[in-house]
C-alpha cells in the first residue's frame, strides 16, 4: 500500500503522541478512521481533498502509530483526544469526516463541542451496538467475551478486548442527543453496509440540517468506491 505524498508529523497531546498525515492548505478537514485501522485508510481521499482543504488524517489512540496511553479506551476519550489535537494545532474550527468508529468519534465530538465543528460527515456511524446487523455483531460480541475472559493473562487478549469493546459498549448515544449537533451534516453509508439502513436513517432524522446519501456498496465505500464517495463529500462541503 503506497502512502499519500504528504508531510508526517507528531505532536504531544495529553498523555499520548498522536501520529498524523497532513497535506494541503485552506479550511481544516480532519479525517478519522475506523476500528483497528489507521490514517492510511483514507489513501483515496487525502490527495483529492488536499487540493481544496488543509487535510489532517489522524491515527486514533492505540491505533496505527499512535500509542495506547494510559487513559480510557473509549469513543468519548477519543473525542477528547481530538479536542486536544485541535487545540495543539490552533484549529479553532474544522470540517470532520469520520468513518465507522471514526464517525462515532466525530458524532460525539460534535455533540460535546458543537462550536468547534464546521461541517460534519458521518460515514457508517452508529449510535449503539443495536445499529449493527446481527450477522456482523454476534461474532464481535462472542469475541469480546472470550477476549475479556483471557485479558488478565495476555496482553494480546487485553488489546483485543479493548478493540472489540468499542463495538460492543460504545458509543452509546441516545438519538435525542443528536439534536445538540449544530453543524450541517452529511450522513453517508453503503447500500449493503454493516450498519442497518433504518439505523442510518434514524441518525439523519435526529440531526438538524442533515443530508442522507447511500452509495452502492459495503461499509467500506470510501475505500472501494473512492470517486463516488469523494464526489458526494466534496459536493456537500462546497
Amino acid at each position: 500500500m503506497s502512502m499519500p505524498d504528504c508531510e508526517e508529523k507528531n505532536v504531544r497531546v495529553m498523555d499520548i503522541n498522536h501520529f498524523f498525515l497532513e497535506k494541503g492548505q485552506g479550511e481544516p478537514l480532519i479525517l478519522l478512521h475506523g476500528n483497528g485501522e489507521d490514517c492510511t485508510y483514507f489513501q483515496g481521499q487525502i490527495d483529492v481533498f488536499s487540493e481544496l482543504y488543509h487535510v489532517y488524517a489522524i491515527d486514533t489512540r492505540g491505533h496505527g502509530r499512535t500509542p495506547r496511553g494510559s487513559r480510557p479506551f473509549t469513543i468519548r476519550q477519543f473525542a477528547e483526544d481530538l479536542l486536544g489535537f485541535m487545540d495543539a494545532h490552533q484549529i479553532e474550527k474544522a470540517h470532520l469526516l469520520g468513518f465507522s468508529d471514526g464517525g462515532n468519534i466525530a458524532m460525539v465530538f460534535a455533540i460535546q463541542h458543537p462550536e468547534r465543528v464546521n461541517r460534519l460527515i458521518l460515514n457508517g456511524a452508529n449510535l449503539n451496538a443495536a445499529g449493527v446487523k446481527r450477522g456482523t455483531q454476534i461474532p464481535i460480541e462472542i469475541g469480546y467475551r472470550i477476549a475479556k475472559l483471557f485479558s488478565g493473562k495476555s496482553d494480546a487478549a487485553r488489546r483485543n478486548m479493548e478493540m472489540l469493546g468499542l463495538m460492543v459498549n460504545d458509543p452509546d448515544v441516545r438519538p435525542e442527543e443528536l439534536r445538540a449537533i449544530q453543524a450541517r451534516t452529511l450522513v453517508i453509508a453503503g447500500t449493503k453496509d454493516m450498519i442497518c439502513e433504518p439505523h442510518t436513517r434514524l441518525i439523519a432524522q435526529y440531526i438538524p440540517d442533515s443530508q442522507l446519501v447511500f452509495i452502492e456498496g459495503s461499509h467500506f465505500i470510501a475505500n472501494k468506491k473512492p470517486e463516488e464517495f469523494n464526489r458526494a463529500v466534496l459536493d456537500f462541503l462546497k
